[in-house]
């Protein structure tokens, strides 16, 4: 039995709660509910429980602590009980027998004081391993001989020991301060013998001067005597150098013409390469031999411009059969004829891309491929072929209307005219003229003038009627509007009736204007007959009610908008259950409608992006958590493949362990890359592993447009070129993937020294945020 079920197999002994009240006897009914304790003792039993826990607490009594946690009668009791737990072991396994429970606030307690504890303890971790890394790289640096390098690897070591020098052990403290002063004499020793060099050499200088002052008299001595020598040979070379350049001046020009055939090489363009060939060969016509490294030039570049001819003869021939073949497959294919013809188009597009004279056989390539061309496009012929019935049908449809307008204006009796069969004659019409498409645009354009020109007569009669009409019910609004200041009801309300039997009468208007002046009119008859301000009480009592739920769901959206962590995600669905809400609430004050939705809409958006910023901060979390495991895992990796003591050892993989342990969400295939890199399946060569995190690097920062240091400039330029040759008719990975793929490699690195790694590891995740950073911005 562990020591919880020992601890919980049976409720806690409280001390009973003083009364003066004398106990009832018991009752022989096992279902008769006991009588509940009064309110004097339920209070004296809660400071006799209080006054227990403080007992406890001073005692150091975990075990009496804990079980008030669980059974104490309030949640006062239980609170505090809980918050005086810092035994992580006894933490554990209370926060398992609450979970699930009622009281949420004892929980959210103990798993708060958990998660503080662990993050000490993950903290006194980091700090231990960062003592052992750092002095484990100081002893290492110190038993090596001084280099250029060195330096620069010990001030680094310096300054992370002094950062963590406080928390090491005084023994290590003493061990790491003398590899730290032999490592400071290794860089001494070479400046000594440097400052002894320089005493010799400033000897040496001395003597030399004295001996360059004595030469100089002689030599200005005889300067006299060689002038005119001198100038008489500068004479006869600048003689020398006119007649050289007049002979050279060929040469330069064919190295030019060299230097341009590369350039088009390098851009594949053979036609011009072999232009500027060309000429080179006129040039070397009239000229004298060329110098040995230009013809071995010239030699390189005919070889190189035969491969590139080579490879585009092996490359365009596959390429013609491969249109051939897809537009043979486009014979008899079942697909819309438009979509056939376009694809028929495509292809012969690319056929004209293609670089002519490529390979063998092209007139007869060229000949199938039209043929099947031809073949593919016969349904295209036909369909095209139907659409042209289709046009002349139309515009035989069209002249019918035509005839059918024309007859209606001239045979209706315009003396008494049934304006609803004009209005729905003109609608119809127009809609039946609107289906006759599509039409020849020749043809069809003195159609549609016509169509214009009979519509236009039949409209402006129509619009004539409608203007009389709307003079009538101007009229009869602007009467109703007088009755409203009538004294005598009874006869306004009279009156108002006569006026709505006349409205009823009046001939049509264009609806939207109808509508208007039916607003008016009836806005006017509302007010006779005291209707208007009766449903507009009502109304606007609905309205502020729904103004009030309104401004109680947008403060519920803004208190979620200001959550984080677990209680934000909890609460994922609550925004959208309070959009439905917020909708069956209908409408608002007019003054305040567009305040309120806007309100309303931004309480969504800043819901929505507080998610965002939530998901995206427990994804950056999860990727640091890798970084920093792979790191131990990386410390303790080094320390095997450098045999350190085993005890050491068993350190290092602990503290690896136990960061792994405490990362509670990974990225995707990062807890596999962690085990396999913990487990040794890599190399321990070290400077095989520096090589391949360096590389990473340079591909991290190909990938997101980085600078890359002038010593790996080389090397950046081989892993270009390494992706162009293979990126070529393959399509290129999202850039946020490709970048999470390369930390995944990153993490499966081997061991790494740590002069090296940590400016790497800097590097490598400057890109990581940079090409966040533009997804971000891209999103």
């Amino acid at each position: 039995m562990s020591f919880f079920s020992r601890l919980f197999r049976k409720a806690p002994s409280l001390p009973p709660a003083p009364s003066s009240a004398p106990r009832s006897a018991p009752s022989d009914n096992a279902g008769k509910a006991l009588p509940k304790p009064r309110a004097v003792d339920r209070a004296l039993a809660a400071l006799a429980e209080e006054k227990a826990l403080q007992s406890a607490i001073d005692a150091g009594d975990v075990q009496a602590v804990a079980r008030l946690v669980v059974a104490g009668s309030s949640t006062k009791v239980r609170q505090a009980a809980a918050h005086a737990i810092d035994d992580p072991e006894v933490l554990r396994q209370l926060i398992r027998d609450v979970r699930g429970g009622n009281d949420k606030s004892v929980y959210k307690v103990l798993t708060s004081k958990r998660d503080v504890l662990l993050e000490q303890s993950r903290k006194r971790e980091q700090l231990q391993a960062e003592i052992n890394a750092v002095s484990v790289a100081l002893e290492r640096l110190s038993q090596r001989p001084y280099d250029v390098m060195y330096s620069s690897k010990l001030e680094p070591l310096e300054r992370r020991w002094e950062a963590v020098a406080a928390q090491a052990d005084p023994e290590l403290l003493g061990k790491v301060q003398q590899w730290i002063d032999g490592a400071r004499e290794t860089v001494a020793e070479p400046l000594r013998q440097a400052a002894a060099a320089a005493s010799r050499e400033l000897a040496a200088a001395d003597a030399a001067a004295e001996a360059q002052r004595q030469r100089q008299q002689q030599a200005q001595a005889s300067a006299a005597a060689a002038a005119e020598q001198a100038r008489v040979f500068d004479e006869q070379k600048r003689a020398l150098d006119e007649m050289q350049q007049a002979e050279q001046q060929p040469v330069r020009q064919i190295a030019e013409l060299i230097r341009k055939a590369r350039a088009a090489l390098s851009d594949g363009s053979t036609s011009r390469a072999a232009g500027v060939r060309r000429t080179i060969a006129e040039k070397l016509a009239g000229a004298a031999p060329l110098p040995a490294n230009l013809a071995s030039q010239l030699q390189q570049l005919d070889k190189q411009l035969d491969e590139l001819k080579d490879w585009k003869n092996f490359s365009v021939a596959p390429k013609r059969v491969e249109l051939i073949e897809e537009m043979e497959l486009l014979i008899d294919a079942s697909l819309d004829p438009l979509a056939l013809a376009e694809r028929i188009k495509s292809l012969q597009d690319e056929w004209r891309t293609l670089g002519k004279g490529a390979g063998e056989n092209v007139e007869a390539d060229w000949q199938r491929f039209q043929e099947a061309s031809q073949k593919a496009y016969q349904p295209c012929s036909e369909y095209f072929a139907a659409q042209a019935l289709v046009r002349e049908e139309n515009l035989r449809r069209r002249d019918a209307l035509i005839a059918r307008l024309t007859a209606f204006e001239s045979g209706h009796s315009w003396e008494q005219p049934d304006w609803q069969a004009v209005i729905r004659t003109l609608r119809e019409i127009k809609q039946e003229w609107r289906g006759c498409s599509p039409v020849d645009r020749g043809a069809g354009k003195p159609q549609q003038e016509k169509f214009i020109a009979l519509t236009a007569s039949l409209q402006g009669r129509l619009d004539t009627e409608y203007a009389r009409n709307l003079k009538q019910k101007e009229s009869l609004i602007e009467r109703a509007r007088l009755l409203i200041e009538s004294d005598d009801g009874r006869k306004a309300i009279d009156a108002i009736k006569a006026l709505q039997q006349q409205w009823r009468s009046v001939g049509p208007v264009p609806r939207e204007v109808d509508q208007r002046l039916w607003g008016e009119f009836r806005q006017h008859s509302d007010a006779v007959f005291q209707k208007r301000e009766q449903d507009f009480a009502a109304y606007t009592a609905g309205l502020e009610s729904n103004k009030t739920q309104a401004i109680v769901l947008c403060e519920q959206l803004e208190d979620i908008a200001a959550l984080e962590g677990a209680e934000l995600l909890a609460r994922a669905g609550a925004p959208e259950e309070l959009r439905t809400a917020f909708k069956a609430l209908g409408e608002f004050p007019r003054a305040d409608t567009r305040e309120l939705r806007n309100r309303f809409e931004q309480g969504l958006e800043r819901c929505e992006a507080s998610r965002t910023r939530q998901r995206a901060r427990d994804a950056e979390r999860a990727w640091n958590d890798l970084f920093e495991a792979a790191n131990h895992v990386r410390a303790y990796r080094l320390a095997v493949a450098l045999n350190l003591d085993t005890p050491r050892l068993d350190t290092l993989k602990e503290a690896a362990e136990t960061c792994i342990a405490s990362v509670q969400q990974w990225p995707k295939s990062g807890l596999d890359a962690i085990k396999q890199a913990l487990a040794g399946e890599r190399s321990m060569d070290l400077a095989a592993n520096e090589v391949v995190a360096k590389m990473l690097c340079i591909r991290a920062e190909i990938l997101t447009d980085s600078p890359t240091p002038p010593e790996d400039q080389a090397l950046r330029r081989e892993v270009q070129l390494q992706r162009l040759v293979q990126g070529m008719g393959q399509r290129l990975r999202d850039e946020e993937t490709q970048l999470d793929t390369l930390a995944i490699e990153w993490v499966r690195v081997g061991p790494v020294e740590d002069v090296a790694y940590e400016p790497l590891l800097q590097r490598f995740r400057r890109c990581r945020e940079r090409g966040n950073a533009r997804v971000h911005d891209r999103g």
